[in-house]
């Protein structure tokens, strides 16, 4: 009877342990998460999202050799899990700041940049607010919990638990996805570009063929009207497009973002 519950408590407290360790990974990465590490959501809802995820990648996870509880452990561990989990973190992130580059692009060339902009956490255009609160509703509902769990199991293989990121890898792995990143955020403003070139292209050869027309009270209605049309009418490609690259991203870290 004594030697099962020894068994036991030595079991559950290696369990423990091991949970610990990889919930610095994880806790640190939620933070930053799309949807789950939101401003929005209260610390709370974020520790209660980060111990769930923890519950499902700890299984998934190698036991962590030399690694005894001690001061010095737990140190070294909560220094180097925190900054991979931040990276990890950092690199989805950068999807949601993609769509908000996109959308201050799309509104500062609809003349849309202040109108209903300060409804959310953040300072946004009114294009970027609706394009972000869209794009992580689609995000939750194609799964996101999933391709999470599966990109913090796969960030151990990126990033070994114990040891600092190396600077190569940050290197060759972080600059290229945030380059990548800004591509993204300017293919999903590319048509809000070109109709407002096109449309100051227009406006400009009305005016030198008319100048006592006031172009400018007769096209601040029309760019806004047709910004609007614009969004209803490419949002959902433009939102397929992300979600695709990101997808792609958490599937496969390494060759995402493309």
């Amino acid at each position: 009877m004594m030697e099962t519950a020894l068994f036991l408590l030595n079991t559950t407290e290696a369990a423990l342990w091991h949970g610990f360790l990889v919930f610095l990974r994880v806790g640190a990465a939620v933070a930053l998460l799309p949807a789950f590490g939101e401003t929005s959501v209260p610390a709370r809802i974020k520790i209660g999202l980060a111990l769930a995820f923890t519950v499902i990648v700890a299984p998934a996870v190698p036991v962590f050799e030399n690694a005894e509880p001690s001061f010095a452990v737990i140190a070294q561990y909560a220094l180097t899990e925190t900054m991979s989990g931040f990276l990890m973190g950092i690199g989805v992130r950068m999807f949601v700041m993609a769509l908000q580059t996109a959308g201050t692009i799309a509104g500062q060339s609809t003349s849309l940049a202040q109108l209903l902009g300060g409804a959310a956490g953040e300072p946004l255009p009114a294009i970027g607010n609706v394009l972000v609160i869209a794009g992580l509703a689609l995000a939750v509902t194609m799964g996101l919990h999933v391709y999470v769990a599966q990109y913090l199991i796969g960030s151990y293989m990126l990033f070994p638990a114990g040891t600092f990121p190396p600077r190569e890898i940050m290197t060759e792995w972080g600059v290229p996805h945030m380059a990548q990143a800004f591509n993204l955020a300017f293919r999903l403003a590319a048509p809000f570009v070109i109709i407002s070139a096109i449309y100051n292209l227009m406006l400009g050869v009305i005016n030198r063929a008319m100048p006592q027309l006031m172009v400018a009270f007769v096209g601040a209605p029309l760019i806004t009207a047709g910004g609007l049309f614009l969004l209803f009418l490419v949002a959902p490609a433009l939102l397929t497009l992300w979600w695709g690259a990101m997808e792609a991203f958490m599937i496969n870290p390494v060759e995402g973002l493309r």
